[in-house]
């Protein structure tokens, strides 16, 4: 039962069985109902035969009663005594009496009873017994059915009977009874029956085998993902893929977005990797430097560099700073949802910039709302880093302004330094990524600024591009959204 092949098999053949003996039962219901239609208009046939004899007057001894054994026929009067029976009859039930002897009784043709023939009798005797019909007259009605049994020539059989009246000339009003067998309805409904009950669990089993067999052939690719997967979780290499079938089903769009999956999951890995290594590489040289220096002032105390300790330090602390703001947005630190208006923030982070060997200029239109949500000190870090870039390479000059852009707010920074080169304006967000390979390391940072920029950027639903300035370097436009 834990097998999908399994559930699922049982699961359709159930289904299949509940169907097939609803079905069964409409049909045998329907069956059923046909052959007793059928078999009451046989009765009703065979009763209106005889009643219509005795509306002609014809004498009881003289009645043709065909097919006595199919259509046994019984005749009652008003008082429900017993006036003709079939020849052969011995036994009846479900008729107006159990009788099966004929009482003595005044033939068809003989005269009525005193008062019979008056109309005001008749009258009288309509409103006694209810609507009859008149004399030598069949009753239109339909006639009443009723299930019963009748012993023929020693034979009992169950039978449908018509109860059907009919008045003759003589005002005498009968009641025939005739009956129409039923044993070919019952034969057909139990062979019907028995097909059914034979049939059925053949077909659950053809139901369950076909259902098992197609099952296992769709899953068959799943196994193969399964395995595949095992495969490469034991080995823990993520260049590995899962088999994608041929098929356009949903396991073919399983085994594509496993392997999307796997393709993000071994670019983050990859990514890590290379920033674990990165980041001991860039560790690697200020600590080697301060301890250099510290084991020389230890020996020398004359010869200590307190500056250069001093700025490798510091130099320590931003990278380590960087390395940890990192780390929060590759965990999914949310930026917040503060208001943040970036025009005063802009005057606020220049205005802190007192050591720049380069004045700020700063264009922020007066009266203007540049409000926007998002964390007031990532946000912060963003311009910071901007501006150390734009200082790090302008020659003269760095400016930064703020807009309205559309639907949302730009803050542009831009030098008059050497440019970013057009097949390099994507490359330099990366991670730990340095143009200038001569640039020292003092100069050139440690290469995480412009990633961390982008990287805040993006998780406040903005943008962060370069371009050429109109001073001939490089402008960087962070464009952010306006709250909603």
């Amino acid at each position: 039962m834990r097998s999908v092949r399994a559930r699922a098999a049982i699961g359709a053949t159930l289904v299949v069985a509940v169907a097939l003996v609803a079905a069964g039962l409409a049909v045998l219901l329907v069956l059923r109902a046909n052959l007793i239609d059928q078999a009451d208009l046989q009765a009703e046939v065979a009763a209106r035969e005889v009643a219509g004899q005795l509306a002609t007057g014809t004498p009881y001894d003289e009645l043709e009663l065909d097919d006595e054994e199919d259509h046994p026929v019984q005749v009652t009067d008003e008082e429900g005594r017993v006036v003709i029976v079939s020849k052969d009859l011995r036994a009846v039930t479900g008729t107006g009496t159990s009788g099966v002897t004929p009482v003595p009784s005044a033939s068809a043709g003989a005269s009525p009873s005193p008062g019979d023939g008056e109309d005001g009798d008749d009258d009288a005797d309509d409103d006694e017994h209810g609507s009859r019909p008149g004399r030598g007259e069949v009753s239109s009605d339909d006639p009443d059915f009723s299930d019963g049994t009748a012993t023929v020539d020693g034979t009992t059989a169950d039978y449908r009977f018509a109860a059907v009246e009919a008045t003759t000339p003589d005002g005498v009003t009968l009641t025939v009874y005739a009956g129409a067998p039923l044993a070919a309805e019952q034969e057909a409904v139990n062979t019907v029956r028995g097909a059914m009950l034979t049939g059925l669990p053949l077909l659950l089993v053809v139901v369950a085998g076909v259902t098992w067999l197609v099952t296992r052939r769709a899953l068959r690719p799943v196994e193969g993902i399964r395995r595949e997967m095992a495969a490469i979780t034991a080995s823990e290499d993520l260049a590995r893929r899962v088999p994608e079938p041929g098929s356009r089903d949903e396991i073919a769009a399983l085994a594509r977005t496993t392997n999307e999956t796997l393709t993000v999951l071994e670019a983050s890995v990859e990514r890590q990797r290379r920033f674990v290594a990165d980041a001991s590489h860039e560790l690697r040289s200020p600590i080697a430097s301060l301890r250099t220096q510290l084991e020389v002032a230890e020996a020398h105390p004359e010869l200590l560099d307190l500056p250069g300790a001093v700025a490798d330090t510091v130099r320590l602390q931003v990278l380590a700073a960087d390395l940890l703001l990192l780390a929060r947005l590759d965990a999914g630190e949310k930026p917040g949802s503060a208001t943040v208006e970036l025009g005063a923030l802009v005057r606020e982070e220049v205005s802190q910039r007192t050591g720049d060997r380069i004045a700020v200029s700063v264009e922020v239109p007066q009266g203007g709302a540049f409000e926007v949500n998002g964390s007031r000190g990532q946000l912060s870090r963003v311009i910071g880093n901007l501006l150390d870039n734009a200082q790090r390479h302008a020659e003269g000059s760095v400016a930064v302004s703020v807009a309205a852009d559309g639907r949302g707010v730009r803050v542009e920074v831009r030098d008059d330094g050497a440019g970013v080169p057009e097949d390099e304006r994507e490359r330099i967000f990366e991670r730990f990524v340095r143009l200038d390979d001569a640039r020292s390391r003092d100069d050139g940072g440690a290469g995480l600024g412009l990633a961390i920029a982008r990287d805040v950027a993006s998780r406040h639903g903005g943008t962060l591009t370069v371009d050429r300035a109109a001073e001939g370097g490089a402008a960087f436009r962070l464009w952010l959204p306006r709250p909603a």
